[in-house]
């Protein structure tokens, strides 16, 4: 079976959180830690802080869509501290 994610990274240089999706965890948290985004070019380096597994690309964005439209870092610091995070 195929996986996608819906994960969350923080950086503790600006103290920021960035949401995404991916098929390959592991291969994305690289890519930001080398800069490949507008966004997390600057926070680089980036921790793996919480990660979904889901069955298909389109349950991994649409449940990226609805964290990041929860606009909340306390929603966000909420589900990593309630599921421990499970970053590998």
């Amino acid at each position: 079976m195929y996986k996608w994610y819906t994960y969350i990274l923080h950086s503790p240089k600006i103290d920021k959180y960035y949401v995404g999706s991916t098929d390959n965890l592991s291969w994305r948290l690289e890519r930001h830690n080398m800069g490949w985004g507008k966004y997390t070019k600057r926070g680089m380096p980036w921790e793996l802080v919480y990660y979904e597994v889901h069955e298909d690309k389109s349950n991994a964005l649409s449940r990226e869509k609805e964290i990041k439209k929860m606009k909340s870092r306390k929603y966000i610091e909420h589900l990593i501290s309630r599921s421990g995070g499970r970053p590998d």
